[in-house]
């Protein structure tokens, strides 16, 4: 066995109130999404770079309150872009950390943490 790609699940419960956050906010595009018929729960998928995530608003695809730790190459830039377009909701800090890296640590609007992570050059 060859594992390709792992794609955390996230439980949301607004579909809009994600697109906010993670298409707006954080410049996550929109894959695709799926929902059975009007008024029933939001399956979606989205991406950037090599990160994907599936979101889903399905009571029984997972719990809320996920920790998702990214690593990533200059998280300066990403900063900075966080920076220029601010989200109402949230002001995050880049952070020095014990493991010899800096980190971006969000939070989601439904409890669900992504810990975006550049470790120092050795």
């Amino acid at each position: 066995m060859k594992i390709e790609k792992t794609i955390p699940l996230l439980r949301i419960f607004d579909v809009d109130k994600a697109k906010e956050f993670y298409i707006d906010w954080l410049g996550f595009k929109e894959d695709w999404s799926h929902q059975f018929e009007e008024n029933m729960p939001y399956y979606i998928q989205i991406s950037r770079e090599e990160l994907t995530f599936h979101l889903t608003e399905h009571v029984g695809d997972c719990s809320p309150a996920a920790k998702v730790f990214i690593n990533c190459i200059d998280i300066d830039s990403f900063f900075q872009e966080l920076q220029a377009k601010p989200y109402k909701y949230y002001r995050p800090s880049l952070e020095e950390a014990f493991w010899n890296a800096r980190f971006i640590n969000l939070i989601d609007p439904f409890g669900n943490k992504l810990v975006f992570n550049e470790y120092h050059k050795s």
